[in-house]
């Protein structure tokens, strides 16, 4: 099984995190974990709370980093994305949802490569990387081993795309149809 580490923060937003968690545990394959930099209960923007571990750096395991308003103040916190950018080192892969890309734009590791983020918030996302070959219009981008993904819904397309890369497409559409979800399976397609 694969650890598959979901970095939250207060303000992240809901689908973001458990739209792919349902995609993921429908696999089988992946031992979820949900962290925070110094762990204990999480809220997010609509109140939802979770229990969260402290994070620590996982070398050779995957992250991934959801977005929501709560990334504005954090996208400035200067100790937030040193933090973030130890966390992620070594990471196999790692995987962001709507603007959570900004996060990870922010660290340096998206500089010269390909990546989106949610449609609404694009002009500040683009802010937060002007080094970065932000696209706007795919629903999701892999470039080597980062994905990122357009707003909220697009998390799960991505996250089933990962799945397909990693497991096979027939497991993608397996827990696509265990989800009764209508899988975007075109990276390059967003209607929004």
């Amino acid at each position: 099984m694969k650890r598959l580490n979901i970095l939250l923060f207060d303000g992240f937003e809901t689908l973001d995190v458990f739209g792919p968690v349902e995609a993921f545990a429908m696999t089988g394959e992946y031992d979820i974990h949900f962290l925070s930099v110094e762990g204990g209960v999480i809220a997010n923007r609509h109140g939802v709370r979770t229990e969260t571990e402290k994070a620590e750096p996982r070398p050779d395991e995957i992250w991934l980093i959801p977005g929501g308003m709560g990334t504005r103040p954090l996208a400035r916190d200067t100790d937030f994305i040193h933090t973030l950018d130890h966390l992620l080192a070594g990471a196999e892969f790692i995987l962001t949802v709507c603007t959570g890309s900004a996060l990870l734009a922010e660290t340096g590791r998206l500089d010269g490569l390909r990546a989106t983020s949610n449609k609404n918030s694009f002009a500040w996302v683009q802010g937060c990387g002007p080094a970065v070959d932000w696209q706007r219009q795919p629903r999701w981008v892999k470039t080597g081993n980062i994905y990122t993904s357009a707003g909220v819904s697009a998390g799960i397309d991505m996250a089933l795309g990962f799945i397909a890369d990693q497991h096979g497409q027939d497991a993608a559409e397996t827990a696509a149809r265990r989800m009764e979800y209508h899988w975007n399976t075109d990276p390059d397609h967003d209607i929004f």
